[in-house]
């Protein structure tokens, strides 16, 4: 036998198992309905997953309730579903806990199924409160009623508070933050609203127009494919890797100095990414180096991430040593449905090497609990601080604001944060993954009681001066927390000129 005809052997096995599986890929649709056994079984095992890890599964609601809910999801699984249908049970369920970190997913097939593909869409971006809506984008080029700010009553005759309600079912807070809901629904209410009700080919439209009376229209579908078509003039401008880098870095973290103002705008949406040590050390020295008075630290698009490059950013603002939480303890470290949970062996050997089981026998992590950090000495800020929060401003965003919000020199400007101000479930993400649908959950391990002697009442932490949105802002395209910070810090160098 030649070499060659060896190495087609060889390579015909692996040729055969490639092209298998690209057709098990192919055979893929969202359409497909699981059996009622298969939805069962997966539900079961993932009441027994959160029973047997969860650190918190009744912390904001009794036992007895979170019992009923799964109750009540388990026995509605009486007939085959797809797997949109059944994560939406699943995240009714799961919403009724209160814990925003334990967040339900599609599979990875599903999620690679849309992944290139470019569906119609509801027409318009809303943003939304508890009781309404109003618009931000209309995507229909051919409609110039519906506009920017218009407040939206109703969608298909029903009122746009039972709308918000129902996605809102869907959707997970920590406690009673639902602030968080409405924020996340506002980033992108057209797929909340198509995972929730489905879509139809029009709509019926209740809004108030322009004289306050509520008026009805049909809007038709936006369809990203034919309407961008129809709108694209010129061809999109071409950026090269490096570009598109430093785009994506100034996206993460940016600051601009307004000399005027004597002020630093620091925007920090994530501490997960955009190099940020780096980006810290250099942010405080330039203010420094240039004698700014005033920061402007904005977290109202930041929803967390690495607990240690919060406490980094916290150690140049703080006027004392602090501690990330009074408690953070785990139930268990032993997984005994491991086969299901990604990456299992990676949160246990942490949980071995950092947690020590106590008299309460919850696994502490102590070093966020006893470690006090400490204020940098160098390119420290001693000056006035106005931290923007908002409903999206959660986990250790939500961390830094607790910290700060007690300092002199801190005022904290905006909205509620969707974070929880006793605290939350987090630290330690992996994930279960469902057998038989795919269906990912995230699976908080650690219970974070970021102040204990804070009231359990499962709110965010409040604003020293609340700015809320407005129908009248969105539709003049202001940003009023920033104008009051603005006017605030006009008013503070005003008086220590006098």
């Amino acid at each position: 036998m030649t070499k060659r005809v060896k190495r087609i052997c060889y390579l015909l096995p692996l040729i055969i198992i490639v092209s298998c599986s690209s057709i098990r890929k192919s055979t893929y649709t969202p359409a497909q309905k699981f059996s009622s056994g298969q939805l069962q079984s997966d539900f079961s095992l993932l009441q027994k997953i959160l029973a047997a890890n969860h650190p918190s599964l009744y912390w904001y609601t009794p036992k007895d309730s979170v019992d009923y809910y799964f109750n009540t999801a388990q026995a509605s699984l009486k007939d085959s579903l797809t797997e949109l249908q059944f994560k939406n049970r699943i995240a009714w369920a799961i919403s009724k806990i209160r814990c925003g970190h334990t967040v339900v997913r599609n599979s990875k097939r599903y999620t690679k199924y849309f992944e290139h593909k470019r569906l119609p869409l509801f027409p318009l971006s809303l943003k939304v409160w508890q009781d309404s809506a109003v618009v931000v984008t209309n995507f229909s080029p051919r409609d110039s009623i519906i506009k920017r700010g218009t407040i939206i009553t109703g969608i298909n005759n029903v009122a746009i508070t039972k709308v918000i309600d129902s996605i809102c079912q869907l959707v997970n807070a920590d406690g009673n933050a639902n602030i968080l809901k409405y924020q996340l629904i506002s980033f992108n209410f057209p797929a909340y609203y198509r995972n929730t009700f489905g879509l139809d080919s029009q709509y019926v439209i209740s809004y108030v127009d322009s004289t306050l009376q509520e008026k009805q229209i049909i809007v038709k579908n936006y369809d990203p494919i034919k309407d961008t078509i129809k709108r694209r003039l010129t061809q999109p401008v071409a950026i090269n890797k490096k570009q598109f880098r430093d785009y994506k870095a100034w996206s993460d973290r940016n600051m601009f100095i307004d000399t005027a103002l004597s002020a630093a705008i620091l925007s920090v949406n994530t501490f997960s990414e955009g190099k940020l040590k780096r980006f810290f050390r250099r942010s405080f020295r330039e203010m420094e180096t240039r004698n700014i008075k005033n920061l402007v630290l904005d977290l109202r698009q930041n929803s967390g991430g690495n607990i240690l490059y919060s406490t980094q950013l916290c150690r140049y603002i703080v006027d004392k040593p602090f501690r990330v939480a009074d408690t953070v303890a785990a139930t268990t470290r032993s997984f005994p449905y491991k086969k299901f949970i990604r990456p299992w062996f990676v949160y246990w050997l942490s949980m071995r090497l950092m947690g020590r089981q106590y008299s309460d026998r919850r696994i502490h992590f102590r070093y966020f609990e006893k470690h006090n950090f400490k204020p940098k000495k160098q390119h420290h800020f001693n000056g006035n601080v106005y931290l923007v929060t908002g409903g999206y401003t959660f986990s250790a965003a939500a961390l830094v604001t607790g910290t700060l919000k007690k300092q002199q020199n801190v005022t904290v400007v905006g909205e509620e944060t969707g974070g929880g101000a006793y605290g939350n479930s987090a630290m330690h993400l992996p994930t279960i993954i469902l057998p038989n649908t795919g269906i990912r959950v995230t699976l908080p391990l650690y219970r974070l009681v970021l102040d204990a002697k804070h009231p359990k009442d499962g709110r965010g932490i409040f604003p020293d001066i609340e700015v809320r949105p407005s129908s009248f802002d969105i539709r003049r395209g202001a940003d009023p927390k920033l104008e009051k910070v603005r006017e605030l810090i006009i008013k503070k160098n005003a008086t220590v000129a006098g």
